[in-house]
């Protein structure tokens, strides 16, 4: 299962240094289904993370949270 639209609108309207976090689960429910989550499959976060650059969104996973994390990226000042 793709992730939900809403996810797309969640990504597109993210304001700079705020994060949406997602658990582990999801990640691969949504980018890699039947591959396993604990932890995620490299395919899942590699998928995760070229969904994120869609709507220019970075993206890390934190094992020891089990969760994903996207956050838009903050240009050097």
């Amino acid at each position: 299962m793709p992730p939900p639209k809403e996810m797309d609108f969640v990504l597109a309207s993210l304001p700079l240094r705020i994060g949406t976090y997602v658990p582990d689960d999801l990640l691969e429910d949504w980018f890699a289904p039947g591959t396993g989550m604990n932890p995620p499959a490299q395919a899942a976060l590699a998928e995760a993370a070229s969904y994120g650059r869609q709507f220019e969104c970075e993206f890390k996973h934190y094992p020891e949270r089990k969760e994903g994390v996207f956050w838009k990226w903050v240009p050097a000042i």
